[in-house]
């Protein structure tokens, strides 16, 4: 059977429920840089108008891909994993989360065409920008209330640090930033003694440290006496916080890193597939590589930017002349010294510091983890189950018995081998497999510029994922896993139109 939709006349129903489950996917492509809850919004009503399409004749044809088996297998094995979890009304729960592969059959089985396709992938790096233009204004502007020279009576030396396990003071110290107070922002010293004078006993006050943005409990009505605000916050000096790491509209610049990343690299494919580089779209591609990697060197996480560096290299690589190598390679010579800079500025650290608690915070919990997954076979086979860490830690004596964050093993492998099995991680490193020898095949394909340079950039972005992958969990963040399959759907698109646009379904 051809890949083509029923000669039949379509009625108006059926033209309005398609017109609106391609609106649905714009919204997707559109949100998804900078909302989970907007793009997972999208995503549902476009997968209830989808599944209402099937209800009317003629029905929509089902595409093949090469990675239906291996998605659909870790779904299931996901599944599994949630039933025999040591927590299993938490891991089912989980897998909602699991479910946003339908993205992939949303987009691919709704999108019909290249024009479509470009649209819809010029929609999401356009978008994305809006967060880049946010972090370079928050750059120039500055951001809260960065104190200097906290008195010891000060209300905000008085600051407690509270959650379920741990409750302990935790005083506002000199550099740190105040961002917020009970959820409404501060731009000076007058509106946080203003948040501060009266009200509730304690007041939620969100700050920025290196490495921790905590919301702590500061008392309310313990002003000093003074003319000034600063005088009455009991600090001698105040400035706009530049040193933050950016965060776009999420909460955490790991989850913006980890998506500015696949898409860097996807508008990076598509610039250096370009036949004619001097083009106004070349021009703009280019504007928008140099605002992305701005956003990335401001997130100053070294697993993304290595992952980054790596997925150009490929891109590079397998796209460009030898001349334009060394052109390439002695350009990169500054960017790593800047990025040096960076690290030490921003956090204190070089690129490869054993001293770095974060390094050292990793190899603990990975150290933990893998003696978890091997204590027995059951672990093994199915996990514990997805998110019974949480529930379970202090039983398993995870996290150096609690005196670490309690959160994951910062690594997809490990991660996915504790929480869902070791055959669940096999299947899902099958889909990494398949869907990068799908890529390739498209990039190495004689199809048009568009195809070979979305499947440039799309490739590019999937080595990039799994390699800092090695080091975070980015698999357990929705919000980067949006984008990961929202490039796929749009990659089974391009495969499907061009490299084998008459296999049967």
């Amino acid at each position: 059977m051809p890949h083509s939709q029923p000669e039949e006349p379509l009625s108006p129903a059926i033209r309005w429920i398609e017109r609106a489950i391609v609106g649905c996917i714009f919204l997707i492509a559109l949100f998804a840089p900078h909302s989970i809850a907007a793009t997972q919004s999208a995503w549902l009503l476009g997968l209830v108008l989808w599944v209402l399409r099937f209800a009317f004749y003629p029905r929509p044809i089902l595409f093949r891909a090469p990675v239906d088996y291996v998605l659909l297998g870790f779904f299931i094995l996901s599944g599994v994993s949630g039933v025999f979890s040591y927590n299993p009304v938490m891991s089912i729960g989980k897998m909602r989360a699991a479910s946003l592969f339908t993205i992939v059959y949303l987009i691919s089985q709704n999108v019909r065409s290249l024009r479509l396709a470009k649209l819809l992938t010029y929609c999401l790096i356009g978008s994305c920008m809006i967060n880049v233009f946010l972090t370079a204004g928050q750059l120039v502007i500055g951001k809260g209330v960065k104190v200097e020279g906290v008195r010891p009576d000060s209300p905000l030396a008085q600051a407690v640090f509270n959650t379920r396990t741990v409750h302990h003071p935790t005083p506002i110290i000199n550099g740190d930033t105040v961002w917020q107070v009970d959820g409404h922002r501060v731009d000076s010293p007058e509106e946080l003694a203003s948040e501060l004078a009266a009200g509730k006993p304690f007041a939620k006050v969100t700050i920025y440290r290196v490495e921790w943005m905590p919301t702590l409990d500061v008392p309310r009505g313990k002003l000093l006496a003074g003319n000034t605000a600063l005088e009455q916050l009991g600090i001698a000096n105040w400035s706009r916080g530049r040193d933050w790491r950016a965060t776009g509209f999420y909460n955490h610049w790991v989850t913006y890193a980890e998506v500015i990343q696949l898409i860097a690299s996807l508008t990076l494919g598509l610039f250096l597939g370009l036949t004619h580089k001097t083009t106004l779209t070349g021009l703009l591609l280019l504007l928008a590589v140099t605002g992305l990697l701005f956003a990335l060197a401001m997130t100053v996480t070294r697993a993304s930017w290595a992952g980054f560096a790596l997925s150009a290299f490929l891109m590079v690589l397998l796209s460009a002349s030898r001349r334009t190598l060394v052109v390439i390679g002695a350009c990169a010579i500054p960017l790593i010294l800047g990025a040096v800079i960076l690290l030490q500025q921003k956090r204190s650290i070089g690129f490869v510091d054993r001293n770095d608690q974060s390094t050292s915070w990793r190899e603990t919990v990975w150290r933990e983890g893998a003696q978890l997954l091997v204590s027995k076979p059951r672990h093994l086979l199915v996990g514990v189950g997805m998110d019974s860490i949480k529930g379970h830690w202090r039983e398993w004596g995870l996290f150096d018995n609690g005196r670490l964050p309690v959160g994951h093993m910062h690594s997809n492998l490990l991660q996915i081998a504790l929480e869902r099995g070791v055959p669940a991680l096999i299947v899902w490193l099958m889909l990494l497999g398949v869907y990068a020898r799908m890529l390739w095949k498209v990039v190495r394909s004689k199809a048009e510029e568009f195809p070979r340079s979305f499947a440039l950039g799309a490739l590019g972005g999937l080595v990039g994922f799994f390699a800092s992958g090695l080091v975070h969990y980015n698999w357990g963040d929705s919000e980067v896993v949006t984008v990961f399959y929202l490039i796929m759907g749009l990659s089974l698109v391009i495969r499907r139109l061009t490299v084998a646009p008459n296999r049967p379904s």
